[in-house]
């Protein structure tokens, strides 16, 4: 698609603002802002100014330059006026479309950095949501938790998200996240947080009865903090695992 060639265009350009999902999403936020404000102001200090100019002040039109009801304007240059407004309105609003295609083009599919961060299974079900770890291979680490879901700071987080049930919708508003969750199916995501502390995750999808209440907590540790939690969880699984085989085998 064209659309896609100029937004990829963009994206190498380096006009696309670059970070967390925050962060581009702030961007995106104060670039409307700005020009709705900026479209606002010309719009209405131009009403304002023809308000005034054509007032009625009594009495007759000595000049004659004001309109009069049911009259077609004069003076408007064979329609080069409205030609230059409707060309600046679409070159504004075209313009516009591709940067925020393309920014949202980076946000949802980002390169990988070097170090690949950490990669989570979500899974939800009524009503509630799982988080597995995976390795670089894709395959659990054997770290498993259920309804809370703990990341290192400044790192990003690469999820794969799914449902063993119905359809669910996992996100997490604070951060700029949000993806389906599908049943036989995964959708993939990110997000980084820039500050410590706790999150909540939501579902967005009618699911059920229960659907107001399926919840998860994302605490977010500094990177020492999750390190140590993350090899006490591989520890215990792999104790546990032991265990099983060893019960197994008697």
């Amino acid at each position: 698609m064209i659309l896609d060639a100029i937004a990829a265009s963009i994206l190498q350009g380096g006009i696309v603002p670059r970070g967390t999902r925050v962060q581009v999403f702030r961007e995106i936020y104060w670039v409307f802002l700005g020009l709705g404000t900026l479209v606002g102001a010309v719009v209405i200090g131009y009403m304002l100014y023809n308000g005034y100019k054509y007032r009625y002040q009594g009495g007759e039109d000595k000049d004659g330059d004001r309109p009069k009801l049911g009259e077609v304007p004069t003076g408007g240059g064979k329609g080069k006026k409205l030609f230059t407004s409707l060309a600046l309105s679409a070159i504004i609003v075209i313009s516009l479309i591709v940067w925020t295609y393309g920014t949202l083009l980076y946000v949802e599919a980002a390169p990988e950095q070097p170090d690949a961060g950490v990669d989570v299974e979500v899974e939800g079900y009524q009503f509630g949501w799982d988080f597995t770890y995976l390795d670089d291979a894709g395959e659990s680490t054997g770290v498993e938790t259920g309804g809370t879901l703990r990341v290192p700071v400044g790192t990003r987080i690469n999820i794969e998200v799914t449902s063993r049930d119905v359809f669910h919708n996992f996100g997490i508003p604070e951060l700029k996240v949000k993806t389906d969750a599908i049943p036989g199916e995964y959708t993939e995501t990110w997000f980084e947080a820039s500050q410590t502390g706790e999150y909540s995750a939501h579902c967005y999808e009618l699911c059920g009865q229960g659907h107001s209440y399926m919840d998860a907590t994302i605490v977010v540790m500094e990177e020492e903090e999750f390190e140590s939690w993350y090899e006490s969880q591989q520890n215990q699984a792999s104790t546990e695992n032991s265990s099983a085989v060893a019960a197994g085998g008697a």
